[in-house]
């Protein structure tokens, strides 16, 4: 059975997306979707740029939420339409996080790293003037030390998201040689019951033969009990909804996945393949 849930989507709400929410959900109807969840991103003390001024990646919830449930009811005989969010974790975000997280009744709740001491990974001056290796583990590090002390998310988005800009390409990042990181990233994951997804974005969008984690990190995280794992595509167009969910289903069955994982009310339910 394929995967009929995306649970990592963008839309216009969102400062990377211009696609109109309406458009998202109804380019998951098409697709065959039985569940979405919305997962728009929220980003607190995002650098000022000509690009993105400041406040640009603080999401306002409240008009998010309005059209969400107008939508909801529109919708309701087709398409179940989750209440989620994406946050992007950072030290010095702690405090705004845990409050915005507890102030409204979120289906679903990505927590990820994009910035590392400032700078946004997926920019190529995170790597500029060092060696890949250093820059790499500098990511992980900032990793570790916000899953230990922020924990109110439901799983870890796009666990190895910085493999995306490494100079030298895909080629060039072997999650092996980080994976005394990667290891203790899941056994905190494992320890709080949170999980991973596994967000196919890199595959379709970028031409990876992979989508993030990797398959090396998936099958870890399965051999050490972990069970809960959603499938995103991270989509911030209406033609990428769903993009490369055979990929997916096929790294979930390789690592030994009979279900996957739905969220609602913050609690999984599981979706046999």
């Amino acid at each position: 059975m394929p995967i009929l849930a995306d649970q990592h989507m963008h839309s216009s709400f969102s400062a990377d997306s211009k696609a109109p929410l309406k458009d998202m959900v109804e380019s998951a109807i098409s697709k065959g979707l039985t569940h979405i969840n919305i997962t728009e991103h929220n980003d607190f003390d995002y650098p000022a740029s000509e690009m993105f001024p400041e406040g640009t990646w603080d999401l306002n919830v409240d008009s998010y939420l309005y059209e969400l449930l107008s939508l909801r009811e529109q919708y309701k005989d087709k398409i179940t339409i989750g209440f989620g969010i994406e946050v992007g974790m950072q030290e010095c975000s702690f405090r705004k996080n845990a409050v915005l997280t507890r102030s409204h009744e979120f289906d679903f709740i990505i927590g990820s790293i994009h910035l590392v001491n400032g700078v946004d990974t997926y920019e190529p001056r995170f790597f500029e003037g060092r060696p890949v290796k250093e820059a790499i583990n500098e990511y992980y590090e900032a990793m570790l030390r916000n899953l230990k002390q922020f924990t109110n998310y439901d799983v870890l988005g796009h666990m190895d998201y910085v493999n995306r800009t490494v100079p030298g390409g895909e080629a060039a990042y072997n999650s092996m040689d980080y994976k005394n990181f990667t290891d203790e990233v899941i056994n905190i994951l494992l320890e709080n019951e949170k999980g991973i997804e596994i967000n196919t974005s890199a595959v379709y969008k970028r031409g990876m033969s992979q989508p993030n984690p990797c398959i090396d990190i998936v099958r870890a995280y399965k051999e050490k009990g972990g069970e809960i794992i959603t499938v995103g595509s991270d989509a911030h167009k209406p033609e990428h909804i769903a993009g490369a969910f055979d990929v997916a289903e096929q790294i979930l069955l390789d690592c030994g996945f009979k279900y996957y994982s739905v969220f609602k009310d913050r609690i999984p339910t599981y979706v046999k393949l």
